[in-house]
């Protein structure tokens, strides 16, 4: 019972945030703004929210793949700015982590969340460097390494850049709907290569695979009417890269969409919404929350005969996250194979929100 009772608390306390939020001054993503890297590696506060999400697929010495998450959010409340005390509540970081084992045949995962004041948590301006007490995520856009401790998992990991970072959209402006405000700053640096231990319950492994990182902020994420999101982030096994996204609205149809696309040669391309289309397959219902995801997809990029079809199929089905405790939402979030012409092109992670309930950003 106070388990539960917490959780109403913080999620009460979110809704609050979020309506004193939504009156605040925030910096707006502008088009025709470019991402520069490393000068953007680090934390953005004068934006009003940011996440650096890190996702893998990673095998232990008798070659069985589990998947792994970490993501670090800072949101700024838009209260008390012009206090200069490391206690005032001015931003939080929240942080997410998650091992995916067809073992376990249900995702392990844990959460973090507190008031931004230095030495407890924090997110530096100067390079990626997010924590929330002992879980922790650094780097300098060459190496990274990522170290989580909870009660059912914990990893320590360290990731190592193999190509350039991606910048998604127009060198980084990505659209997110009808109007050009509803948009994020977005780069991705796919084809981390990976290696370090792994502990579920009692047993540690020693693992090595490869990752997917994401660093995007925003002030106005969502577009009007916007009910959640479809994304995918997916390192294809000829050195390639994949990541596309759709925003919902509550009718379950795309209000925009968009993708990138990287080659083995380094080359990239740019979907708009009338080149990416989202299809959604088999699903499956929580026995927890209620509800039902679409957890296998189609996802198409492009038109005519240069069209690509990847299937997108989960390591397993029960990747629910309830984080109802630190940025009161439940959502699904896990490893996912993609095949295209029924051939298995690569590894990655899936993202559905809003199926449980409508977000508020």
């Amino acid at each position: 019972m106070k388990k539960w009772a917490n959780r109403w608390l913080v999620g009460l306390a979110l809704l609050v945030l979020a309506s004193l939020a939504a009156r605040a001054e925030f910096a707006a993503v502008v088009p025709g703004q470019a991402v520069s890297l490393p000068r953007d590696l680090g934390a953005h506060p004068e934006f009003r929210t940011e996440w650096w999400y890190v996702t893998g697929w990673v095998s232990d010495s008798d070659a069985v793949s589990r998947g792994f998450q970490v993501t670090f959010f800072r949101v700024a409340t838009g209260l008390a700015v012009d206090n200069p005390s490391r206690f005032a509540p001015q931003q939080l970081v929240m942080a997410h982590a998650a091992v995916a084992d067809p073992g376990q045949g249900r995702l392990l995962h844990g959460e973090r969340a507190s008031r931004a004041d230095g030495p407890l948590a924090g997110a530096d301006t100067a390079m990626t460097r997010a924590w929330v007490r002992d879980w922790r995520l650094e780097g300098d856009g060459k190496t990274y390494s990522a170290s989580v401790v909870d009660a059912e998992f914990a990893f320590d990991l360290r990731l190592a850049a193999t190509q350039a970072p991606l910048l998604n959209g127009a060198a980084g402006y990505s659209r997110k709907g009808p109007e050009p405000a509803s948009a994020s700053f977005y780069y991705s640096q796919p084809q981390l290569a990976v290696e370090g231990r792994l502990r579920i319950g009692e047993r540690e492994f020693s693992v090595q695979g490869r990752a997917w990182l994401d660093h995007e902020w925003s002030s106005a994420y969502l577009p009007k009417g916007a009910r959640g999101w479809d994304w995918i982030g997916i390192n294809l096994t000829d050195g390639g890269a994949l990541m596309a996204f759709r925003m919902r609205d509550g009718d379950g149809q795309a209000l925009w969409a968009g993708a990138s696309l990287r080659a083995p040669d380094g080359s990239a391309q740019t979907f708009g919404p009338a080149e990416v289309r989202f299809q959604p397959g088999p699903s499956w219902t929580s026995p927890r929350s209620g509800a039902t995801y679409p957890v296998g997809w189609t996802v198409e990029l492009g038109n005519g005969p240069a069209k690509r079809r990847f299937t997108v199929e989960p390591m397993m089905t029960d990747q629910e996250l309830d984080s109802r405790a630190s940025t009161g939402t439940i959502y699904w979030e896990g490893a996912v194979r993609v095949r295209e012409a029924g051939v298995e092109r690569g590894h990655g992670y899936l993202e559905m929100t809003g199926y449980a309930g409508e977000l508020a950003m």
